[in-house]
């Protein structure tokens, strides 16, 4: 495959996925990235819920 049309592969790849959005069906995710999503969400939602070190929150 040449590297040009690689390349345009690669983009149109990345293009999918910078097009998906969290959704709660993604805990029960059929595949990879939906299920790698789901858990970065809730670690960023424990973290945020946790507040500060200094236990102060938002």
């Amino acid at each position: 495959m040449p590297k040009n049309q690689k390349n345009k592969v690669d983009l149109e790849d990345s293009r999918k996925i910078a097009e998906k959005n969290y959704h709660p069906s993604f805990y029960q995710g059929k595949n990879q990235f939906e299920q790698g999503l789901a858990e970065t969400h809730e670690q960023v939602s424990d973290d945020y819920a946790e507040g500060t070190i200094d236990q102060k929150s938002d």
